[in-house]
């Protein structure tokens, strides 16, 4: 069977020669004899692997050597406990800005361990729009600030981010995450599930600088505390090792490719086809208006008939055109175009668009 475009949210299309590469690799990786789904994370071939996908990431996110680079577990969800339970213990107080489903999940959380001062929020729009947010942010009385960088059920994306001064600035990035070059200084921490841009579900990346571990409330669990994985480099447990290996494959595909501005240049050129489809459609429409706010990687699209986006949906799953359903708080149809979404896909999408509204017409 052909494979076919995937425009699943998550777990989302991988390179096909990162999938080539791991089925040759499946039975022996390196001439160990054995997978990597079955060698022993304590083994020197396994450290060899670890060792080279955090160099690797460094290196392609120029990350400073003030930062440490984690690969956890539990998504992104996990993460929304684990930044306040290691952040949020000197004043007891964070800021969230709200721009969808996954930040108002992360804020919830949040007020487990302290107070949360929601910064801005664009649920008056259904979060269909990035807020402006006040001037004043370095001055705020806050252990960090909360950002959600892309939102990938609503479809919208920062085209810049807060100036937080001394506040450690958090992100979760796991939708854009190695989509575009970042300036990782300007945070203090970033984490990214990554089942969207990265490798499989399983494994969570996480970037912290230095001076915020070692903080953690005495409530803490010992795994959720950053400074315990960091002292460990990610290995005080059994780590998702065949994730990070798939994690080093994808790595090393970026940098072949040319690295973080080429990745954003290709993403920018799919990203740019796809909307300029939909703003010359009389039929469909993209759900986020300004264009400062769209998102490289979510694109939700409607038509005005429930019965359409049904009729559309079928026929684009008949043609290898699948995973099109968009998340039921905003409806109609999302194409999630990440980093291994290949033009083509991108191509063959917009053509069905096309021909759907002069049949449908």
């Amino acid at each position: 069977m052909a494979r076919v475009f995937n425009f699943s949210a998550g777990p989302a299309m991988l390179p096909e020669s990162v999938l080539h590469r791991a089925a040759e690799e499946m039975l022996d990786y390196k001439g160990s004899g054995m997978s990597v789904m079955e060698m022993s994370h304590r083994s020197k071939v396994y450290d060899q692997l670890h060792n080279e996908a955090v160099d690797l990431l460094r290196t392609l996110l120029a990350i400073p050597n003030n930062y440490k680079i984690l690969f956890l577990q539990g998504g992104g969800t996990a993460q929304f406990a684990m930044v306040p339970l290691n952040l949020m213990t000197s004043r007891r107080k964070a800021g969230y800005i709200s721009t969808g489903s996954w930040s108002k999940k992360a804020l919830k959380e949040a007020k487990k361990y302290g107070q949360v001062e929601v910064l801005a929020s664009s649920e008056d729009k259904v979060f269909n729009y990035i807020p402006s947010w006040p001037q004043d942010l370095a001055g705020r009385d806050l252990d960090y600030i909360h950002i959600t960088t892309n939102n990938t059920i609503e479809g919208t994306h920062y085209s810049r981010i807060p100036e937080t001064g001394t506040i450690p600035l958090v992100s979760d990035m796991s939708s854009s995450f190695l989509s575009e070059p970042v300036d990782v200084a300007k945070y203090g921490l970033i984490y990214a599930g990554a089942q969207k841009n990265v490798a499989p579900a399983g494994v969570t990346v996480a970037i912290v600088r230095e001076d915020l571990l070692g903080h953690a409330l005495d409530i803490t669990p010992t795994y959720l505390d950053y400074k315990v994985h960091a002292d460990e480099n990610s290995l005080y447990n059994t780590p998702p090792c065949y994730c990070i290996y798939i994690a080093k494959l994808v790595f090393e595909w970026i940098r072949d490719l040319g690295g973080l501005a080429a990745m954003e240049k290709l993403n920018r050129k799919k990203a740019a086809l796809l909307y300029q489809a939909l703003d010359r459609s009389k039929m469909f429409r993209a759900t986020v208006c300004k264009a400062e706010d769209r998102s490289l990687m979510n694109v939700p699209f409607v038509t005005d008939s429930d019965d359409l986006n049904k009729k559309f949906l079928a026929e684009a799953d008949k043609a290898g055109l699948v995973t099109l359903k968009g998340h039921r708080s905003v409806g109609g149809m999302r194409a999630s175009i990440y980093n291994a979404m290949p033009l083509e896909g991108v191509e063959k999408l917009v053509s069905f668009i096309q021909d759907f509204e002069r049949r449908n017409s």
